[in-house]
C-alpha cells in the first residue's frame, strides 16, 4: 500500500510517531552468500548465473502456499503473500506491490532494497535486470515457479538487451533451507451435492464441449481451487484454502488425476469412477513423465491456462499448445443456484458471530479488560466456530488497532508485541470464514471512544465510496477496471486515495481470492467482465500512517439491473450487499452524506437488523444479547438533521 501521508490540523502530535509494535528483520547475510555461491556451481547451472529469482508462487501459481513453498519468505524475511525477489552477486532486491510497502521494510533486513512497485521511479523486474547487468548474463529461475505467460514476457525482454532466461531444475533456495517442511499430504474430503450444487460428471460434460469448441483434445489444469471445483473435492493442504496438492488432464474420454494416492480414501476413489469410468490415478509427481508420454503419442491439440508453470508449458510443441484462461475459471466464478444459496446463507451466520464479537468487544472495553490485538482476533474466531457448517478461517485476521490498521495486511502474531486495543483508537479487522456453504471476507473499522473530525471525514469518504459501487449500474460484461473510480471519487475530491485495489472476486468455499475477474485501478488483464451471480469484495480505505487505517469491506453479488432504458438491447447490471454487519454509527460525518447515500444506508441496515435479528432469534440468542444489542443500536436510522 502507497500511504498518503496528509498534513492537516487533524494530524495531531502523533503524526510523527512511528509505528509502536514493528515487525522483526531477519538476518539474511548467510543466505545470500550461500545462495550465490550456488549460482556459479556448474553442477547445478548450465552458466554462472548474474542474477536468480525467487517467486512467490508454488508450482500451482497460488496466491497463498503451503510453508514448504515459502521460499521467497525465507531468502528475504518478508512474508506478504505478493513479491518477486532477485539476488545478484552484489545485490538483493524485493519487489511488492502497495499493500505490503510498510510491512517489507520492517521485515527485511539491510541486505536488501524495498522496490516499490507502481511508483513512477521503479522499473519492473526486466528493466532493471537489462540496465544493471552486462549483456550476455544469465538469469536463473525454477520452471515449475515460473508461469508460462510471465516466462515469455521476461524471456522476450531480457533477450531484447542479449541477456537470457535460464530454468534451474533444482531450486537453489531449497538446497540451503535446511529446515525446509514436508510437503502436506492432508486427506481430501468430498463436497456433497447439496453444497456444490453441480455434479463432476455434468461439469465434466460442459467443460469437454468448451475445449471440443476451442478445438482441443486435452486441457492442463494446474491451479488447485479450479481441480477442487472441478472434483468436488475439498482438502487442506494450504491454510486457509480448501485445496489440496494434485493436478488434473482432462481429455475428452479419459481422466488423468495426479494426487498422493494416501490422500484419497476409497469413498472418494469409489465416488469419483462413478462420475467418470475412465478416471486413471497418479502420484502427484508424475505429471511431468505422463504429460511427455501423452505428448509423444497424440497428435491433437493440448490447452494449458496462461498460469501453467513454464515446467510444464514447455513440454508441449508450440504448434500443438493453445495457451488461454482456463475454461474452468469462468465455470466457477459463475455461480450456481446453489452455490448463491449458500453463500447468501454463510453471510447471515457470519454476521451473527461478527455482531457478537463487537457487541461483546465494547463492553469488554468500556469494563476496563485486557485485549490485544491477537487476543480479539482469537475471541472473533470463537463467535465464528459457534456458527454451522464452520470449517475454518478464509485467511488469518487482520486485527489492527491505532497505527497498526495502517498497515493493509497487518499480521499481529508476527509483532514483536500485540498491541492492546484502547477506546480512544481506531481498530480495522478483515476476517472471514469458510464454512460448507460458502466463503466470506469482511472489513470493518470502528472505535469506541470519540473520532477525531479527521477520522470521521476520511470514514465517511471510505463509506460513500462503498455505496457508489454498490450502487452503480453498468453494462453486461464491463470489466472491472471501469468500476474502481466510482469507489475512489469522495476521497481524490480532498486529495485522499488508497493503493490497493477496490475488489476482487470471492469462491464458494474456495478460495478467498478468486479470478480472473477484479475491481482495481489496475486492468486485470484476463477479466471477462461483471456478469450475473458473480460475487466480488467492495473494500476501500484510507491508511494515514503512523496513527490509523480505515476499511470497509463487503461482499456484492452481481445481479441484473432494469434501467428506465436499454439501448442496443446490451443489457445492466448492478451489485447487492449479501454482508449483513452494519456501519458503525459513531465513525459517521452524517452532513458528507447525500440524501440518496442516507437513504441507502438505512436500506441497508433495515435489512441488517431483519435477517440477522431473525435468524439470532432462531437459535436462541436472546435479545438481552450483546451482540443483538449491538445489532440493534447499530441499525438506528440515520437522518440529515445528526
Amino acid at each position: 500500500m502507497h500511504l498518503y501521508t496528509v498534513l492537516s490540523a487533524y494530524s495531531g502530535k502523533r503524526f510523527l510517531q512511528t509505528l509502536v509494535h514493528k515487525m522483526a528483520a531477519k538476518d539474511t547475510t548467510v543466505l545470500l552468500q550461500q545462495l550465490r555461491q550456488l549460482m556459479g556451481n556448474l553442477e547445478l547451472v548450465q552458466e554462472p548465473l548474474a542474477a536468480y529469482i525467487v517467486p512467490s508462487p508454488d508450482a500451482h501459481n497460488s496466491e497463498y502456499i503451503a510453508d514448504c513453498d515459502t521460499r521467497r519468505a525465507f531468502i528475504t524475511g518478508f512474508d506478504g503473500s505478493a513479491g518477486t525477489a532477485i539476488v545478484t552477486l552484489s545485490k538483493a532486491l524485493m519487489w511488492t506491490d502497495g499493500r505490503y510497502f510498510l510491512q517489507a521494510s520492517q521485515q527485511m533486513d539491510s541486505n536488501w532494497t524495498l522496490m516499490k512497485m507502481g511508483l513512477a521511479d521503479v522499473p519492473p523486474p526486466s528493466e532493471w535486470l537489462n540496465k544493471n547487468l552486462p549483456a550476455g548474463s544469465f538469469v536463473g529461475v525454477d520452471p515449475r515457479l515460473y508461469c508460462n505467460d510471465e516466462w515469455d514476457k521476461l524471456a522476450k525482454a531480457l533477450h531484447e538487451n542479449g541477456n537470457r532466461l535460464v530454468a534451474v531444475k533444482e531450486n537453489l533456495v531449497d538446497l540451503i533451507w535446511q529446515t525446509r517442511p514436508s510437503r502436506p499430504k492432508k486427506h481430501v474430503d468430498e463436497l456433497p451435492l447439496k453444497y456444490a450444487g453441480k455434479s463432476t460428471a455434468d461439469k465434466l460434460v460442459d467443460l469437454r464441449k468448451k475445449i471440443a469448441d476451442d478445438g482441443v483434445e486435452y486441457l492442463v489444469v494446474t491451479e488447485l481451487d479450479q481441480i477442487a471445483w472441478l472434483l468436488n473435492w475439498r482438502g487442506s493442504d494450504i491454510q486457509f484454502n480448501p485445496v489440496f496438492f494434485s493436478y488434473v488432464i482432462v481429455g475428452q474420454t479419459d481422466l488423468e488425476i495426479f494426487i498422493d494416492p494416501e490422500k484419497v480414501g476409497s469413498n472418494i476413489h469409489n465416488s469419483i469412477l462413478e462420475q467418470d469410468k475412465n478416471v486413471r490415478f497418479h502420484q502427484y509427481d508424475d505429471i511431468g513423465k505422463v504429460l511427455e508420454k501423452l505428448v509423444s503419442t497424440t497428435t491433437g491439440k493440448i490447452m494449458v491456462a496462461k498460469t501453467c508453470n513454464y515446467y510444464l508449458a514447455s513440454m508441449i510443441p508450440e504448434s500443438r499448445r493453445v495457451t488461454k484462461v482456463a475454461p474452468i475459471a469462468l465455470m466457477k466464478t459463475i455461480k450456481n443456484s446453489v452455490e448463491v444459496d449458500g453463500m447468501k446463507n454463510c453471510h447471515i451466520r457470519d454476521a451473527v458471530a461478527v455482531c457478537c464479537f463487537f457487541g461483546w468487544l465494547e463492553n469488554a472495553l468500556k469494563a476496563g479488560e485486557v485485549v490485544t490485538e491477537v487476543s480479539a482476533a482469537t475471541k472473533l474466531e470463537e463467535f465464528r466456530k459457534k456458527q454451522a457448517n464452520f470449517i475454518g478461517l478464509s485467511f488469518e485476521t487482520i486485527s489492527g488497532s491505532g497505527p497498526n490498521g495502517a498497515i493493509v495486511h497487518y499480521n499481529p502474531n508476527t509483532a514483536t508485541e500485540s498491541r492492546r486495543l484502547a477506546l480512544g483508537d481506531v481498530y480495522l479487522v478483515d476476517s472471514g470464514g469458510q464454512y460448507l456453504d460458502g466463503t466470506t471476507d469482511i472489513t470493518r473499522t470502528v472505535i469506541f471512544g470519540k473520532p477525531t473530525e479527521f477520522q470521521k471525514e476520511c470514514y465517511t469518504r471510505v463509506l460513500k465510496g462503498q455505496i457508489q459501487l454498490v450502487t452503480s449500474i453498468f453494462p453486461d460484461k464491463l470489466v472491472g477496471n471501469y468500476l474502481d473510480s466510482f469507489a475512489r471519487k469522495a476521497l481524490w475530491e480532498v486529495g485522499l486515495d488508497y493503493a490497493h485495489g477496490t475488489g476482487h472476486g470471492v469462491g464458494s468455499y474456495l478460495n478467498v481470492h478468486e479470478g480472473p475477474s477484479g475491481i482495481s485501478w489496475r486492468p486485470y488483464p484476463d477479466d471477462p467482465g461483471m456478469q450475473e451471480n458473480m460475487f466480488m469484495s467492495n473494500e476501500p480505505g484510507y491508511y494515514h500512517e503512523g496513527e490509523f487505517g480505515i476499511r470497509l469491506e463487503n461482499i456484492i453479488r452481481v445481479v441484473k439491473a432494469l434501467p428506465a432504458f436499454n439501448v442496443g438491447t446490451r443489457g445492466y447490471l448492478t451489485f447487492e450487499d449479501i454482508t449483513f454487519v452494519p456501519i458503525q454509527q459513531r465513525m459517521i460525518e452524517v452532513k458528507l452524506l447525500s440524501p440518496v447515500e442516507i437513504e441507502y444506508l438505512n436500506y441497508f441496515h433495515t435489512k441488517c437488523r431483519k435477517v440477522v435479528g431473525s435468524y439470532m432469534e432462531s437459535i436462541g440468542i436472546p435479545p438481552s444479547d450483546p451482540g443483538y444489542q449491538w445489532l440493534i443500536k447499530e441499525t438506528e436510522h440515520l437522518s440529515l438533521k445528526m
